[in-house]
């Protein structure tokens, strides 16, 4: 089988993370996952929602945006049209909730994190980078109110990290490029935590349908690459000043 992007099964593309890019936000970073790039930066409130208001535990949350000429032609600014898009609000909730697997809320007090990823250039899985670089920029943060002695114990309680996964001819490949996503005959996202328990899982055949031991494939390669991603996330970490 010879892959639409030229890589092997279980290659992903080069992915980076470049830390503390913008000197406002509490934490940020740049990820690239091959052409994919994000601009992702985590803002610490010292307040909670309403429905937290009493219950001494805090809140993260996410935006996303793809900014005008991500793509190769112009997309219109949803702010432009009163609303995000379906499609924006369904994978910021996915943000959310992946990052906020990472989290005790408890010890986090009553703050509240937001996450926002803004894509700079799209070229497939905007969605599992955008968790990658959020958490990141989530341990940036995190790391900054404990260097101000403001965190009496530490909130973050796992790592995250996520990537996508598809069938094509009839085998599983890992990280799929926009003309591959294109083509696809079942399309996965895979949201894993360090030790390869499960906090989200996406899938739906694009053509037809696929087996239990099609999903096992792509399950196992999406739990090798994010193996990968830590030690990446962790490399950018600990080179963070």
């Amino acid at each position: 089988m010879e892959r639409i992007s030229q890589r092997q099964a279980a290659q992903t593309r080069e992915i980076t993370f470049e830390t503390n890019v913008n000197c406002h936000a509490e934490g940020s970073c740049i990820v690239s996952c091959g052409q994919t790039k994000i601009l992702c930066t985590a803002t610490i409130e010292h307040k909670v929602p309403k429905f937290l208001y009493g219950k001494n535990q805090g809140w993260l949350t996410a935006e996303y945006a793809m900014l005008p000429r991500a793509t190769g032609e112009r997309v219109r600014r949803e702010v432009t049209s009163g609303k995000p898009s379906g499609r924006t609000q369904e994978i910021q909730r996915l943000i959310g909730r992946s990052l906020r697997a990472a989290l005790d809320l408890k010890k986090l007090g009553e703050r509240q994190i937001i996450i926002d990823c803004d894509v700079l250039q799209a070229d497939g899985g905007t969605r599992t980078a955008a968790i990658n670089g959020g958490f990141v920029a989530l341990s940036l943060a995190l790391k900054k109110l404990a260097q101000e002695n403001i965190l009496k114990q530490d909130p973050l309680v796992k790592k995250i990290a996520a990537i996508s996964c598809g069938m094509w001819q009839d085998e599983a490949i890992v990280d799929l490029d926009y003309l591959e996503d294109s083509n696809i005959d079942v399309d996965a996202n895979f949201v894993l935590t360090d030790a390869n328990e499960i906090v989200e899982i996406q899938a739906s055949a694009e053509g037809g349908v696929f087996s239990k031991n099609d999903f096992a494939k792509m399950h196992n390669l999406a739990e090798q690459a994010c193996q990968q991603i830590f030690k990446l996330q962790d490399a950018a970490l600990a080179a963070s000043k």
